[in-house]
């Protein structure tokens, strides 16, 4: 037999973490809405670049429908996008390296740069947050919040 007093605890720590979540999840939505104004961008534009920084990060390479994919929109608003973000020389289209049909899309150096100028500040109090974990903890953190990415996108 299950104790109660387990399940109510475990329950009110499973619903504290969920709470923590939800507060992060604000707390990212304000730092973006930050960025879109200093940035002075639309939301989906910062969350192209956001989604190109990402995966540059992990060393993949983006193309036009990846890009739609991530962000939920058809080919003809992928194209509009990319042609605006061109123009106003936040990416670059460039031919596929091993596929010669295909495109791949990428951050200019400069749009790197104004990224990061404009995030740099906010990315040094995340890392002065990690400071007093042990890589350990740190570890738990990061599978957590894949884990907790993996749920949220899950079908």
């Amino acid at each position: 037999m299950v104790d109660p007093q387990l399940t109510a605890g475990r329950a009110r720590t499973v619903r504290r973490a969920l709470e923590a979540v939800r507060a992060f999840s604000d707390a990212m939505d304000r730092m973006h809405t930050g960025l879109r104004g200093d940035m002075d961008m639309n939301a989906t534009d910062l969350s192209a670049l956001r989604m190109l920084i990402i995966r540059e990060g992990r060393g993949e390479l983006v193309k036009p429908h990846d890009l739609a994919r991530h962000l939920g929109i058809s080919s003809a608003s992928t194209t509009k996008l990319l042609d605006r973000l061109s123009h106003e020389g936040f990416v670059e289209r460039e031919p596929h390296p091993h596929d010669r049909r295909a495109l791949v899309i990428k951050l200019t150096e400069s749009s790197r740069a104004d990224f990061f100028r404009h995030f740099g500040a906010r990315m040094a109090h995340m890392r002065a947050a990690l400071e007093p974990y042990s890589d350990d903890e740190i570890d738990v953190i990061v599978r957590f919040l894949d884990e907790m990415g993996e749920a949220l996108v899950a079908d």
